[in-house]
């Protein structure tokens, strides 16, 4: 269950359901991977209700205590560093930073995006289309990867030329596991602003072993942290409505530290559960030609399918708290300090809560998946994630006949991202 390499033909599910049934909670031995140390293990939570009461027990369960990765941050230093992070902060400190972040992700404001996206929705599909009326792509990277970048650069406040770079540094976060992404360099500055050229020329290279540095480190990321203070300087000149320009316009409660790092959780959690997700759907709609056809006969339903689409396919499938005390958990004892890592794609698949929970049902009424996660730590971009699988779902469906699969989908190797580093498919217009 640990080694991200049993990830890349599929998710082990029915080991999972297995488990999920027998013991809900269990342990999972941490070896030595892909050159990192060892871990002591951790407590592995795969039933829906557990994973709820984990993730909305922040005194219980803390998210700063170690981080929120699977793995240990490599030193105490790397440790002090990512806790002035949002992601890795329990309340009151989490909701200083989230609160005044929060009035760009609200429905209002999500709406006020709708037509930009919709915009960026039909580009990337007349891009994909062309003039012909049938053709391949690559979806994950020529379609799904793209807009929600374009989006992430309208709502984060980055020139639309340097989006790439979005690109490069969330692969190599999210895919550190995997040797295609970890070293990703996608993005040479053509076209790009002078501040990406700025950035590009501290991207770190891989050592003698062909290692990329720890990106969750600050010394493994200093382009990305050089781009967010040059512009930053650009928006203190020319502030906008944008994220980067609510942020600088709090800066006498968040200092720089913290600045740095909810510059990398936008610019790479921004956009790295959307990248997958809509890949995810596509699978989904390829695998059941049923789903595809209600889907293109009614539209109306698109809205219950973009939440089945999530749910079935969960782009997030963990994430790590740290126990403050001893607590039971589904009748399993548990010590302060120990490792508890929830299960999405298991959760999100128990049959306590979805009837016959891996099937593909486009007309399941929304239910209760924790793709957003819950509790203090819900995303704060579901809405706009949700706007944007929408938007490009129905361009496609009314803009093609249909889509069938061109050959296999390249998973990622990753135990963290259920993701899709290649999606062929054939359209027909």
């Amino acid at each position: 269950m640990h080694d991200p390499s049993s990830y890349v033909a599929s998710v082990p599910f029915d080991v999972l359901a297995r488990l999920r049934d027998e013991h809900g909670v269990v342990r999972v031995d941490e070896p030595a991977l892909l050159g990192g140390p060892a871990g002591p293990g951790y407590w592995l939570v795969l039933r829906h209700a557990d994973v709820e009461r984990v993730l909305r027990d922040p005194e219980t369960f803390s998210s700063a205590a170690g981080g929120t990765q699977i793995r240990d941050p490599a030193s105490p230093a790397d440790l002090d560093f990512v806790r002035r992070m949002m992601l890795n902060m329990d309340p009151p400190e989490h909701s200083r930073l989230r609160r005044p972040l929060a009035r760009a992700f609200t429905p209002r404001a999500v709406a006020r995006l709708q037509q930009r996206i919709a915009g960026h929705a039909r580009g990337i599909v007349d891009r994909m289309l062309g003039d012909a009326s049938h053709g391949e792509c690559d979806f994950a990277k020529d379609v799904a990867a793209d807009l929600p970048l374009l989006t992430l650069a309208d709502v984060l406040g980055v020139p639309t030329a340097d989006r790439w770079l979005l690109f490069d540094w969330s692969n190599r976060v999210i895919g550190f596991q995997d040797e295609d992404y970890a070293g990703s360099a996608a993005f040479d500055g053509r076209g790009g602003t002078e501040l990406s050229r700025e950035a590009l020329r501290l991207r770190p290279s891989p050592d003698s072993e062909g290692r990329m540095p720890d990106p969750r480190t600050r010394a493994g990321m200093p382009d990305l942290y050089t781009y967010a203070h040059l512009l930053a300087e650009h928006k203190r000149r020319e502030p906008g409505d944008d994220v980067m320009s609510i942020m600088l316009g709090q800066a006498d409660a968040v200092t720089a530290t913290e600045f740095e790092n909810l510059f990398w959780l936008f610019a790479v959690a921004g956009n790295e559960t959307l990248r997958n997700g809509i890949p995810g759907g596509m699978v989904a709609l390829l695998e059941h030609p049923d789903a595809q056809r209600a889907l293109r006969a009614d539209p109306a339903m698109l809205e219950r399918g973009v939440e089945e689409m999530l749910r079935w396919w969960t782009p997030v499938m963990t994430f790590r708290r740290t126990a403050t005390t001893d607590v039971t958990l589904a009748g399993v004892g548990i010590s302060a300090g120990d490792k508890v890592v929830v299960s999405f794609i298991s959760a999100n698949r128990d049959p306590a809560v979805f009837a016959d929970p891996d099937r593909f049902d486009v007309h399941r009424e929304p239910g209760r998946h924790l793709v957003f996660g819950h509790g203090p730590h819900f995303c704060l971009g579901a809405v706009l994630a949700r706007a944007q699988l929408r938007a490009l779902f129905t361009e496609l469906l009314s803009r093609t006949r249909w889509i069938t699969a061109a050959g296999r989908p390249a998973l990622l190797r990753s135990n963290f991202q259920r993701g899709v580093k290649r999606l062929p498919i054939a359209w027909t217009r």
